[in-house]
């Protein structure tokens, strides 16, 4: 019997069916928490963290993931209303919150207050799909990358993720950790690349897959050779690969403001279908 408030509790594995019943009501938006799921079989000691689950009559209608990141899953207002009141009471130990918007904002609303002033909020970040054949020629060039790779990959790595969050990834003794994550990424075939006289061009990775979809992250061209195009066919060939071999639906989330990388996506076939907000300490 559920006795915490809203009918909020810690999901186990003997949740796992009724949490990826929850993630297939929109498992596109939801990869990642499906991901999550299944590589942990929602055990607190393998997720890092919990996934807490919100009841209706019995029911289990949301949820919302509480690792290093906090990632609402099929949350109202009221479902987030909830979780936010949970995490409120809780010493903050996420870096990010993460999210379709409107969820996203009623939890940053609700542990505002205790939990400092973030170091930016992305409020307005449009979720792309593609679940077709990319609009423009992949580049036959792009390939997984091999450990062989590693000294012009786990550079333009660094450079992405500083470019794209604002700080280094090897900030505070980082490196290790982000190098393992790097070569993980590797090992599994989710990291792709295109060189051009042995000097790394274009890179992407797949952040987390399930049966349903992929999600894309860390798409990066070196500043010189932006504008040749490397972009939309690099991508357009990512896709392609992944489609094949990894998930039928490819998704990613952009800022507004980056207009040469919303433009490249749109070219090969990107379409938005949602929004995302990301709150970062």
């Amino acid at each position: 019997m559920l006795t915490t408030r809203h009918g909020v509790r810690p999901l186990r594995a003997a949740d796992l069916d009724a949490f990826l019943a929850l993630t297939a009501l929109d498992p596109v938006v939801n990869v990642f928490a499906e991901y999550r799921a299944r590589t942990t079989n929602l055990e607190p000691r393998w997720l890092g963290g919990e996934m807490w689950g919100r009841y209706e009559g019995g029911q289990l209608v949301a949820a919302c993931h509480l690792g290093a990141n906090l990632v609402p899953v099929n949350a109202t207002v009221e479902d987030a209303r909830a979780f936010a009141e949970r995490a409120a009471g809780r010493h903050r130990t996420i870096s990010t919150i993460v999210g379709l918007q409107e969820a996203v904002r009623t939890l940053w609303d609700g542990v505002a207050a205790g939990w400092g002033t973030p170091r930016e909020i992305r409020w307005d970040q449009p979720h792309l799909e593609l679940s077709e054949t990319p609009s423009v020629d992949p580049d036959p060039e792009v390939r997984r990358t091999t450990r062989a790779d590693m000294d012009e990959l786990y550079p333009a790595c660094v450079a992405m993720y500083t470019e794209e969050v604002g700080v280094s990834p090897e900030a505070g003794g980082g490196a290790d950790l982000y190098r393992a994550r790097v070569t993980q990424l590797m090992n599994r075939g989710w990291s792709f690349a295109r060189f051009d006289g042995g000097r790394l061009v274009f890179k992407a990775e797949v952040a987390c897959a399930s049966p349903h979809a992929a999600q894309i992250q860390g798409v990066w061209v070196a500043p010189d050779r932006r504008g040749e195009g490397f972009a939309e066919r690099g991508m357009a060939a990512v896709v392609e690969l992944v489609r094949a071999e990894i998930a039928p639906v490819v998704s990613l989330y952009v800022n507004e403001w980056n207009t040469p990388a919303r433009r490249a996506y749109e070219r090969v076939g990107f379409r938005e279908t949602a929004r995302f907000s990301t709150v970062m300490f």
